[in-house]
């Protein structure tokens, strides 16, 4: 066989087979047949955007929930350097004899922390002596240790950490020593 009658009969081979897969594809269906096939579809078309609109409702109420906790969240995380603050005035008037101030000043210092704990808010317990663990807390400084038993260990806390539900938003800051 020539190269000419070979490709000759690929060339009819080929238009056969475009042909019989045309007419596989042309299968009359009768009114009714026509009629469930599209019934079937647009059930399908329907159940997806139903399954889509679901999803969109449950995506959106996750976003709205984490938007109220992140606008809460700043909220509180710019109030703790004021409790930070009613720490510090309770220390200093602890050393004076004005009793009467500092009682009025721990009444206010109380309310806002149990405003925030009703929100949320909870104190990271961290005390001297306690291993330090860079995950958890905020090394500001390393100071040679009082003993050997110190070292790598909390010597003193100089902020204390705040936890709004599970997410930390103030690491504790520590003094470690070496």
């Amino acid at each position: 066989m020539s190269k000419k009658e070979t490709k000759k009969k690929a060339e009819i081979s080929d238009d056969t087979i475009i042909n019989e897969a045309a007419t596989e594809t042309v299968i009359e269906l009768s009114g009714e047949e026509q009629l469930s096939v599209d019934l079937a579809e647009e059930k399908d078309k329907f159940l997806r955007l139903f399954a889509e609109f679901e999803n969109y409702k449950r995506r959106t109420t996750k976003e709205r929930i984490e938007l109220f906790s992140t606008a809460s969240q700043d909220v509180i995380k710019s109030l703790l350097p004021v409790v930070d603050d009613f720490d510090r005035a309770l220390l200093e008037m602890s050393k004076s004899k004005a009793t009467e101030l500092s009682k009025g000043v721990e009444l206010i210092r109380n309310k806002l922390i149990s405003t925030l704990e009703q929100k949320g808010l909870n104190v990271i317990e961290i005390t001297k002596g306690d291993l330090f663990n860079a995950d958890d807390h905020e090394a500001i400084t390393q100071i040679p240790a009082p003993s050997n038993d110190m070292k790598g260990k909390i010597i003193d806390v100089i902020e204390k950490g705040y936890k709004l539900g599970d997410k930390v938003i103030r690491f504790p800051k520590v003094v470690i020593g070496n």
